[in-house]
């Protein structure tokens, strides 16, 4: 299951139903708050976020990072900067794409990331 965390309406629904298409199961947050609240109750696979939006930044990467210390987080931005793509992976962030993100490099880094921990998880890693 993927977690899709994006303040844009529109947005969430492009995302969703481009990784809908790949045949992941999802979950969508409107804001931080909410991600954070669904991962309290069950951590996904993956987490796709915004960085940009209600109860998020910096400091809430670092918070999603501690709820899910083993999940993937792919970090979007449309502010990017060196110094915080820098910051976003110090936090925890596993990957960082600048807005507007590349669809099929999304999609090609979600299906290694999760080819990478279901390999970790076979090894019992």
């Amino acid at each position: 299951m993927l977690l899709v965390v994006e303040d844009d309406q529109e947005m969430r629904s492009l995302l969703c139903d481009e990784l809908m298409t790949e045949g992941y199961q999802l979950r969508e947050a409107a804001d931080g708050q909410e991600a954070l609240s669904m991962v309290g109750k069950e951590v996904p696979d993956l987490i796709l976020t915004d960085l940009k939006m209600p109860s998020g930044g910096l400091e809430y990467v670092s918070r999603l990072r501690q709820a899910a210390p083993r999940c993937p987080i792919v970090l979007m931005t449309a502010f990017g900067e060196q110094g915080i793509r820098q910051e976003a992976f110090y936090r925890g962030a596993t990957a960082y794409f600048d807005k507007p993100v590349r669809i099929a490099e999304l999609k090609a880094t979600i299906k290694r990331l999760l080819d990478h921990k279901s390999a970790e998880f076979e090894q019992g890693t």
